[in-house]
């Protein structure tokens, strides 16, 4: 029996003996694992000292850390050490090891290095090192006591200028308007009621403001932006009792309704803004470009927020651990003309319609019209529900962008259906077909006949044909080419697919499965631009660069310094074919039984071609009709502009379009 105690009694001598002694390196190592996994609460419950515990309470370190990652957006935590040699720590009570420590935050890369005590100390009858923490492990210079302050320095966001310099999208100031309580003189229902109403709100919006908790007799209480150029309004409401302005940075359209649909405006990101761009920057107090340019180009625009992260000492000093400096907007210059953009928005103004301006020579879009349209400045700083409501019910649709949407072009296809027809060696410039009557249709298609304005006696070219716009003529021209020859010459003049500009607009199409089929009612009506034919205004304008450029389609684009490749598609019809239709254009408006005549100017030589297009759902039925009109300076070959009104048939027909024009070019 004592033999197997005294047995017993060895081997666990022999356990002891070999068991072995605790190293510093071990728990630093599976410290920095947690530490990697973060998790904090084990990190403090099994391996902070009993020092660092007393000094520091568990939500000191295990609730701070996982705020302060959050706070700073803190990633790419690395934690290194040197290790320590046997001898370094054996037989010792404290060691230090050096640690270094890097990660990411929202102001740039933290990196910095650290002794890191650790203690031997005895728990449950068990001994083993344990961390001295401290905050400095944190970020670099932290104390107990210390605050951490992240700040951001919001970049100046980029101004959109046009060609000539003119500011379309700037960063200027504007009205802050607001009422100082005791001023208003004792009348302060009647106040809130004027301002209420000149401002297009509700009494109730005013007094939320007035009685927010900060508002104090004597304090300018802010109410409504609005625009500076907004003077009659500001006008009337210095005549009221207590209400005042103030001058704050702000977003300014100088060229307000004009270019309300091409430039877009500013405001603050909602949450589904915020979730489509995570990722990229945006934050809930962000500022989002919402509609048109300032949208398209936000991200060059907005530019990349300044930030830093500071420690700040109970004594208010701060000490800088990190910093990003600010990157303020890229500044952009656009092709646009502001000046004829406004000369073309104020001559549609009262229609409802759309147009474009461009370079025929180089594709620099000059111009880009909706109307009518809204003032961005309000939209900026804020649009009243009410406001907005008043645009939403407007039957002429303000809101509503028509440049980015196709419409049918009406005769205005005529041009490219006999170009397409010259370079196919179906028609000759001379060739001539006898139709009688002022209807026409196949024997196959029923009832169903082409009507054309004018009727004519005789032999028809394609020349007069053009002139007066006949409908049967270019009807028959499509027919004698034959679907496939006729969808392949449109493809060529950019139909059917995507205008290649920065600026996203409706693709155009041919028909709606793309095909026409030979000897079809929908064949013929795409001769002259009916069917289901549709285009935008821009690419309907890019169109008829051919007739300009000996056959070259030219390239649109928008952006000043966007990299100029000028041809869009080369040689689509021969240059004879091109001088041949161009002349045919010039007489439309030149003959004074052109029907674009009314464009004749004494000291411009305008080629053009006009165009109504019936919008019916039925063949008996009396439709909208959209008057349009493409027309050009023949001789300085600088301007090309295209305009289409809707609603032509209440007054004027496509001779409103065809005058309107003429203004411009005056």
């Amino acid at each position: 029996m004592k033999k197997a105690i005294f047995i017993m009694a060895m081997l666990l001598f022999v356990l002891a003996a070999c068991e072995k002694e605790p190293s510093p390196n071990d728990r630093m190592d599976d410290y920095v694992k947690l530490w990697d996994k973060k998790n904090f609460e084990k990190m403090y419950n099994d391996y902070l000292s009993m020092g660092a515990k007393k000094d520091f309470e568990s939500e000191e370190f295990v609730d701070r850390y996982p705020k302060v990652y959050k706070d700073l957006e803190i990633s790419n935590v690395k934690v290194s050490f040197k290790k320590l040699k046997e001898e370094d720590y054996k037989k010792k009570e404290k060691v230090s090891i050096p640690v270094h420590i890097s990660f990411n935050t929202m102001a740039g890369e933290v990196e910095f290095g650290k002794k890191v005590l650790l203690k031997k100390e005895e728990k449950n009858d068990k001994v083993n090192w344990y961390i001295d923490w401290t905050p400095d492990l944190i970020l670099p210079g932290l104390e107990k006591g210390d605050k951490i302050k992240p700040a951001t320095i919001n970049p100046k966001r980029g101004e959109i200028r046009d060609r000539n310099g003119s500011e379309l999208a700037v960063n200027g100031e504007v009205h802050q308007i607001g009422i100082t309580p005791e001023k208003m003189g004792g009348h302060d229902a009647e106040v809130k009621k004027q301002l209420a109403s000149i401002l297009d709100m509700s009494v109730e919006e005013i007094d939320q403001k007035l009685n927010a908790s900060w508002v104090k007799p004597n304090l300018f209480v802010p109410i409504k932006k609005i625009s500076p150029t907004k003077v009659e309004l500001l006008a009337k409401l210095y005549q009221i009792p207590g209400v005042d302005k103030q001058d704050i940075e702000g977003r300014v359209y100088p060229f307000g309704e004009a270019t309300g649909h091409l430039v877009g405006y500013v405001g603050p990101i909602t949450a589904e803004e915020l979730e489509k761009h995570k990722d990229k920057g945006y934050t809930e107090s962000s500022v989002i470009g919402k509609r048109g340019l300032e949208q398209l180009f936000d991200e060059r625009l907005r530019g990349k927020a300044g930030e830093s992260i500071s420690i700040v000492k109970p004594d208010g000093t701060e000490k800088l651990v990190a910093e990003r400096d600010v990157q303020n907007g890229e500044n952009i210059t656009v092709t646009i003309d502001a000046d004829l953009q406004t000369k073309i928005f104020n001559e549609m103004k009262g229609n409802a319609g759309t147009a474009a301006a461009i370079h025929p020579l180089n594709g620099e879009v000059l111009s880009l019209v909706s109307s009518p349209s809204f003032d961005p400045n309000d939209f900026a700083l804020g649009v009243s529900s009410a406001e907005y409501k008043k645009l939403e019910k407007d039957p002429k649709q303000p809101l509503i962008n028509r440049f980015a949407l196709s419409y049918a072009p009406g005769s205005t296809i005529k041009p490219i259906t006999g170009a397409i027809a010259l370079q196919n060696g179906t028609l000759t410039a001379n060739d001539t077909k006898t139709i009688s009557g002022k209807t026409w249709g196949k024997e196959s298609w029923g009832d169903y006949k082409i009507s054309r304005v004018h009727e004519t006696s005789g032999p028809v070219n394609m020349e007069t044909a053009m002139m007066y716009s006949d409908n049967i003529f270019f009807a028959q021209a499509a027919l004698d080419m034959g679907g496939d020859k006729f969808v392949k010459g449109l493809k060529s003049f950019g139909f059917d697919e995507e205008i290649p500009l920065a600026y996203p607009m409706k693709k155009s199409q041919i028909s709606n499965d793309g095909t026409l089929k030979n000897g079809s009612v929908m064949l013929a009506d795409t001769g002259y631009g009916q069917g289901q034919m549709l285009t935008n205004i821009l690419q309907l304008a890019t169109a008829y660069t051919p007739f300009i450029n000996n056959g070259d389609l030219i390239k649109p684009y928008i952006l000043l310094d966007e990299e100029k490749s000028g041809i869009w598609k080369k040689n689509i019809i021969s240059p004879e074919n091109a001088k041949s239709i161009a002349g045919m254009m010039r007489k439309v408006v030149a003959d004074p039984r052109g029907t674009g005549h009314g464009a004749n100017l004494p000291k411009v030589e305008l080629a053009g071609k006009t165009g109504t297009a019936e919008l019916k759902s039925s063949k008996n039925e009396k439709g909208q009709e959209n008057g349009v009109f493409v027309a050009y300076d023949a001789k300085k070959k600088n301007l090309l502009v295209s305009i289409l009104i809707e609603g032509v048939e209440k007054g004027g027909g496509s001779k409103l379009v065809v005058q309107k024009v003429a203004n411009i070019f005056k």
